[in-house]
């Protein structure tokens, strides 16, 4: 799973919002897009749905909605099942990962990068201290 460092200029906005949701705290937290943030929303409401179906619901070209699933795949936020079908084949089905388990990603991503950020801090300056 990749999880980028939160955004700096993201993180000014989220600060600056007095009661940012969950789209403002996902795109800063994960450094995504808001069009990713809101698939995010959508495949909590809509559990199991297919590219297609999120295609329809976000008014969005399926490719886009694709490279959105794969993101949030990457960062950890959604899950890709495969179904197999009746009539043969397969199709892949999406589904947000739970909103609790999302929490605890957000609270670890953010106490990384402040563990980064007090290190860097620490660094400034340290060769004229000694």
């Amino acid at each position: 799973m990749s999880r980028t460092n939160p955004s700096p200029d993201r993180f000014r906005e989220l600060m600056l919002d007095d009661e940012p949701g969950l789209q403002e705290v996902l795109t800063c937290v994960f450094g995504i897009q808001r069009h990713e943030a809101r698939t995010y929303q959508t495949l909590l409401e809509n559990p199991e749905s297919t590219v297609e179906e999120l295609a329809d619901q976000l008014d969005r070209d399926r490719s886009n909605v694709n490279r959105s699933l794969s993101t949030l795949r990457e960062k950890g936020l959604a899950e890709r099942r495969r179904r197999l079908l009746d009539s043969g084949g397969h199709i892949y089905q999406y589904s947000a990962t739970p909103l609790s388990e999302a929490r605890a990603l957000m609270h670890e991503t953010l106490d990384e990068w402040t563990a980064y950020v007090h290190e860097r801090i620490d660094e400034f300056g340290a060769e004229s201290d000694s």
